[in-house]
């Protein structure tokens, strides 16, 4: 079958050719004809088998049809990543130069207000990032109300980084009404509750089955020791003696390890550059940019590149870290061996990653060789010294005392025999101490008598009527005129004054001068 009969239009059946595709991919052939019908698509395929094109090609036939309104895009693709979202935006412009839409990119590490002017004018197609995404809508930037098509792609890899709570928050922001197309490599029970959640009679397209590697990649087990500077050794002689090798990813499990192995290679003469999710958005599409055209070999990531890049022509994988999860390991190696290319994928295994090694075969269904023996590192030792850290001095002294505590903690039968010690004599027979003189004392200087004070002088003696000294300084009473003392006397049977209730000065005036009832 030919790109002709899948019903797309003669615009973007031109681009295509241009592009230099003649016959679809088995995903491609299947999903397209069901989405020009509007129909829910739930597609299960591994990545590297061109799903991207699945669904750009027949949305780009959709939309010749109708025009964008401001800050409401007509479609709306959903991306885990920077990367993948860059990557579908370079999709649209291969083969959309005859359509004249507007695509617009929704990233973080770039401004808001570029994204904003852009929004504004009215887009075709709306690409983000579900977090950069709820962050125009919170700002009341975009409105989802006119999406008529919603694609999310990498599904399992939006699990995977915590994206579900936002793609349920999203799927309710826009209309019913919509048609979803939903993509991912895996199943787990996640995601399978989502698709019947969101997808409305979906057509299933599963072009392999679930976490199956290509069979053009050549896979392979390199034993190597546990530490990081010996696998450092090893992974670089694996790459010199690796064949046909034209460039290659190299996986760690941590970012800080893709620091420390980048800055190794270089310094051991590879070009080499690093990607992982500290780094700015400028320097990622960088690194991806100069891998991409040829001037760096060597791409040291982490799990943030192992999905979805559409890297061309990668012929070697390394994974420097036998990965967590089993289901990293298909996405890490399915880096290469795309497009029925030929593809190698080597995995260096520690004694302590037999578990994972396990799981990873019990997944794939496929029991991976080991290639040879471990390189020797003993000529390479002195290279890494200036990797290795350096021993303080407590750790200096921690490693001496373990030595003495196990020294200690060894059995009384490996331990040297001692020297008895000498039998000593009985009390009896020993000669009796000397006697010892007592130190004769010096003798203390009396003192000097003390001169007798001199007697003071009596005191005269003060007069009776002289004023104590607390009535001279306390602050004389103030006297109220006659007219003003009120008398402190009970009242008597026969006694005409006024009333008196005993009280003093605080009688309230009403009852010194009572009322008087007018007589009738």
């Amino acid at each position: 079958m030919s790109f002709t009969e899948l019903g797309l239009s003669p615009k973007v059946l031109a681009a295509v050719e241009a592009a230099g595709y003649t016959t679809p991919t088995p995903i491609q052939e299947q999903a397209i004809p069901h989405v020009l019908q509007r129909r829910d698509v739930l597609g299960i395929a591994q990545t590297g088998t061109g799903k991207t094109a699945a669904f750009t090609l027949p949305m780009l036939t959709l939309l010749e049809k109708g025009r964008a309104r401001a800050r409401m895009p007509r479609t709306l693709i959903l991306e885990p990543t920077r990367e993948l979202a860059a990557q579908v935006q370079e999709n649209f412009d291969r083969y959309g130069t005859n359509s004249g839409l507007s695509v617009a990119l929704l990233i973080g590490g770039v401004s808001f207000g570029d994204q904003d002017a852009k929004i504004t004018r009215g887009v075709d197609v709306l690409i983000a990032t579900p977090g950069r995404l709820l962050d125009h809508v919170e700002r009341g930037k975009l409105l989802l109300t006119g999406v008529e098509l919603l694609v999310i792609d990498e599904a399992d890899r939006m699990l995977d980084m915590g994206f579900i709570p936002d793609i349920e928050r999203i799927c309710k922001l826009v209309p019913f009404t919509r048609q979803t197309l939903f993509f991912t490599a895996t199943m787990p029970s996640e995601i399978k509750r989502i698709t019947d959640q969101f997808l409305h009679n979906p057509v299933q397209v599963e072009v392999s089955r679930p976490a199956t590697a290509a069979t053009t990649i050549i896979q392979a087990l390199v034993h190597t020791r546990s530490g990081p500077p010996e696998k450092r050794i090893t992974l670089r002689r694996l790459i010199r003696s690796a064949e046909n090798l034209q460039n290659a990813i190299v996986f760690c499990n941590r970012k800080s390890e893709v620091a420390i192995l980048h800055k190794s290679l270089v310094r051991h003469g590879f070009g080499a550059v690093a990607l992982h999710g500290d780094m700015d958005q400028r320097s990622r599409m960088a690194a991806l940019e100069s891998f991409r055209n040829g001037e760096m070999s060597i791409l040291v990531a982490s799990d943030v590149a192992a999905r979805g890049l559409d890297i061309p022509e990668v012929s070697h994988v390394f994974n420097f870290d036998v990965p967590v999860h089993a289901d990293d390991y298909i996405h890490r190696i399915g880096r290469t061996g795309r497009a029925g290319r030929a593809g190698w994928a080597f995995t260096l295994v520690a004694s302590a990653d037999g578990k994972h090694v396990s799981a990873i075969e019990a997944l794939t269904g496929n029991k991976i060789p080991f290639t040879g023996d471990p390189p020797p590192i003993e000529g390479d030792a002195e290279e890494e010294i200036s990797e290795r850290p350096r021993r303080g001095r407590r750790e200096r002294g921690a490693k001496k005392d373990e030595g003495e505590r196990s020294q200690r903690a060894k059995p009384r039968d490996a331990r040297p025999a001692r020297e008895p010690r000498p039998e000593r004599e009985p009390r009896s027979e020993r000669e009796p101490r000397p006697e010892r003189e007592p130190k004769p004392r010096p003798e203390r200087e009396p003192r000097p008598e003390r001169e007798p004070r001199p007697e003071r002088e009596p005191r005269p003696e003060r007069e009776a009527e002289e004023t104590p000294r607390a009535a001279r300084h306390a602050p004389a009473p103030q006297q109220r005129p006659p007219e003003q003392q009120r008398p402190h006397r009970r009242r008597h049977d026969d006694d005409d004054g006024p009333v008196v209730i005993g009280l003093g000065d605080h009688v309230p005036s009403f009852l010194l001068n009572p009322i008087r009832r007018k007589s009738g």
